[in-house]
């Protein structure tokens, strides 16, 4: 039975919440995604520059995106590290929402083999 990959390379770091339920309808508002992340926009690597504007950001850890024309959130498993609640409020939202979570695929880097 061969191993599963152990380094960080091997797995992926993301996984994205696509505006769609598992039955494939368009979920709704359409705005969803700018607002669950505007809700996690405080959440910062430490050490990040707040500033004046600070607020207007969104965490590098929970960014909305569009897959092929479809609304999405793109989150870094890493925001689990941070911090624990925020991430499982994020999965559950998904969870109670009936999104589908698609795990992010990790693409070699230009020049490398896969």
């Amino acid at each position: 039975m061969a191993e599963l990959p152990q380094t960080r390379k091997d797995l992926a770091d993301e996984f994205f919440i696509l505006g769609l339920t598992s039955d494939g309808r368009q979920f709704r508002p359409s705005d969803w995604a700018e607002r669950l992340c505007g809700v996690m926009s405080c959440f910062q690597p430490e050490g990040a520059k707040g500033g004046r504007h600070a607020h207007l950001k969104y965490s590098p850890y929970v960014r909305p995106t569009v897959l092929n024309g479809v609304k999405a959130v793109v989150v870094n498993n890493d925001l689990k590290k941070l911090d624990a609640l925020a991430y499982h409020f994020v999965v559950n939202f998904a969870k109670d929402n009936d999104l589908q979570i698609v795990d992010a695929c990790i693409l070699p880097e230009p020049g490398e083999k896969a």
